[in-house]
């Protein structure tokens, strides 16, 4: 007999901690156009169609009523990752995870009726470096793949020391989401790809910016995977973690299909009519990146991670393949921008 697990058959209260940014945003518009109440736990106030209430994700205030018999928490705080990994960025990266994430747990000891699913944000970033061609290239899903930090360890990894610390951030993130057991409330760390979305201000705007600038060629040697995620597919597979009550513990939140970068930005250019790009090699990208105030490794590193608990699940992507995404988001780009 097939489980019924959460359904729509009532409007669902879902509240969101940290959920002011882009995927924030997205999710919170994708839900209440479904009907359900969502409230999003901001630190600064802004004008939305849902409730925003003010929290300052570190210590226990009023915000936590908020919590009291919702159904759904979606936990999305944490400073971007883009930006150069220096001793105070490296403070505020993990500070602003590991903390929010902590004072959640004080706050769902302290309700009578915590919501039944919490889901974290997490990272996909969390699996080691796999090169294309090596004898460590495989894909990762959350039953066989090998977490990240030991890449030093062999040569073939060529992993540089630096990429170490932000596996060690998104174990440390996850130890904080699983540290203590909440038997009334199943719990999900959501390790996230890149979620590629047509609004402007995410990465799907960078890399395309690039490409119709010329500049959209193979980044490093092309040959490290990209693992990514349409944010269509992105808030549907919430959706079913939702629907699905058997469904907890770690979920890779990634397209079936990653594809090594020579082949991203090629469909990529050819999503925007773009048949050349310079290419950017590794020692170039260094000179860039530090220029732009971030690190290579979001671009060099590789990943190949692949939904295996989703896929088993029954789930289905919609854009399960780079192509078709690609051409879909440059379709709602172009009618955005009105290009």
């Amino acid at each position: 007999m097939e489980n019924p697990g959460i359904q729509a058959v009532r409007p669902l209260r879902i509240v969101m901690p940290g959920g002011s940014g882009q995927i924030g945003r997205m999710l919170a518009q994708f839900f209440q156009e479904r009907g359900h109440y969502v409230t999003v736990l901001t630190r600064g106030p802004y004008t939305a169609p849902w409730q925003t209430v003010h929290w300052d994700g570190w210590q226990l205030g009023p915000w936590i009523e908020t919590l009291e018999g919702a159904d759904v928490c979606i936990h999305l705080s944490g400073r971007g990752i883009g930006c150069r990994y220096t001793a105070r960025n490296r403070c505020e990266l993990h500070d602003s995870r590991i903390g929010p994430t902590r004072v959640l747990h004080d706050a769902f000891a302290v309700l009578a009726h915590p919501p039944r699913l919490w889901m974290n944000a997490s990272t996909a970033a969390i699996y080691r470096h796999v090169p294309q061609g090596t004898e460590f290239d495989r894909p990762m899903d959350e039953a066989t793949g090998e977490l990240g930090g030991n890449e030093l360890l062999s040569p073939l990894r060529r992993a540089p020391a630096k990429w170490n610390w932000t596996v060690r951030l998104a174990k440390d993130w996850e130890a904080a989401f699983f540290r203590t057991e909440t038997p009334r409330t199943r719990k999900i760390a959501l390790r996230t790809s890149l979620v590629l979305s047509p609004s402007p201000g995410g990465v799907f705007g960078v890399l395309s910016n690039l490409v119709r600038a010329g500049l959209g060629g193979t980044q490093g040697n092309g040959r490290q995977y990209v693992s990514w995620i349409h944010e269509a597919d992105y808030a549907r597979a919430l959706e079913f973690l939702i629907e699905h009550e058997e469904i907890e513990g770690p979920v890779n939140l990634a397209a079936p299909n990653p594809l090594p970068n020579r082949e991203f930005m090629a469909a990529l250019r050819e999503a925007w009519d773009m048949p050349n790009g310079l290419p950017a090699p590794a020692p170039l990208m260094a000179i860039g990146m530090f220029f732009l105030r971030t690190e290579p490794e979001l671009v060099l590193k590789s990943r190949r991670v692949v939904p295996g608990r989703l896929l088993d699940a029954g789930f289905e992507f919609e854009f399960p393949d780079w192509p078709e995404a690609a051409a879909d988001l440059v379709r709602q780009w172009r009618a955005r921008a009105d290009l």
